[in-house]
């Protein structure tokens, strides 16, 4: 459950990394769209970081490195940093789910890397709202 798209040598287009989430589709549709119209990202299709994370829709304003969201069987995964700071100023609103992902984030210099996956609306609200904070400075 919850595999990733692991051959580096088939391109999937975004339609497929779309149908590839399953009955989480709509909401990859809706976190997507909110970071391209509303935080006015950019997006590319791409393999990063090795072989065990598969492709995912990556999203940049200029370089600066927003977010990636990576499309899994039945789910998507939305990989970001943040400060310990943009943290701590949503952390009370977040729900059980995503303060777990935050309570075990991967250190990186003040802050670290979550891996939250997506699989209901509450979890997409708390994905919205960190990446809201992150996109506000």
């Amino acid at each position: 459950m919850f595999e990733r798209l692991l051959d580096k040598s088939v391109i999937p287009t975004r339609e497929e990394l779309i149908e590839y989430c399953g009955l989480n589709k709509e909401r990859f549709i809706k976190l997507n769209s909110f970071l391209t119209e509303k935080m006015g990202t950019e997006e590319s299709i791409r393999f990063p970081y090795g072989n065990h994370y598969g492709w995912c829709i990556t999203h940049r304003i200029k370089k600066k490195l927003i977010c990636d969201l990576f499309a899994e069987d039945g789910a998507f995964n939305l990989m970001m940093r943040l400060s310990n700071k943009e943290f701590d100023l949503v952390y009370e609103e977040l729900h059980p789910s995503a303060k777990e992902c935050v309570d075990n984030k991967y250190p990186c210099s003040d802050g670290g890397w979550i891996h939250f996956r997506i699989l209901n609306d509450d979890d997409l609200s708390d994905a919205t709202l960190l990446l809201g904070r992150k996109l506000s400075h």
